[in-house]
């Protein structure tokens, strides 16, 4: 009975230490997903709000996924070029003018879009450096 319980309480400590192991992706986006948080605190809360909500007529909500999901390619060119191109989210038109974050390094405009991609009900997952810098090469 002894044996049986204890050789219970091993298999059981394995099992969830294997099942609780993360991916070296999965850790990476995890990083990405942090700094991005800092990042994302520091430049774009003022405008879009704690949880993505955006600032009334001002500054759009982050949380339509559809738009993030239609648009991710451009998102990165958002950051760092700023933009001034009306969009609609949720049937709502927003014509400001978002400013650019020139001094932002492609590594931080990736953990932005990150956080901002699987924040406030969006789940995109990874969006790499290289994607960044491929999506920023392409920016019009």
């Amino acid at each position: 009975m002894r044996k049986l319980l204890i050789s219970t309480i091993v298999l059981f400590t394995l099992l969830t230490m294997i099942y609780s192991c993360q991916s070296a992706d999965q850790v990476k986006q995890d990083i990405y997903y942090t700094n991005g948080r800092d990042y994302y605190i520091k430049y774009c809360q003022n405008c879009h709000g704690a949880k993505g909500e955006g600032l009334g007529a001002l500054a759009p909500p982050l949380t339509d996924s559809v738009f993030l999901k239609e648009n991710k390619q451009k998102i990165a060119c958002y950051i760092k070029n700023g933009m001034s191109e009306a969009i609609t989210i949720h049937g709502q038109k927003y014509e400001g003018k978002m400013p650019d974050f020139q001094t932002l390094a492609a590594i931080d405009i990736a953990q932005i879009v990150v956080y901002i991609t699987n924040s406030f009900g969006n789940k995109q997952g990874m969006y790499t450096l290289e994607q960044t810098s491929t999506d920023l090469k392409n920016c019009k």
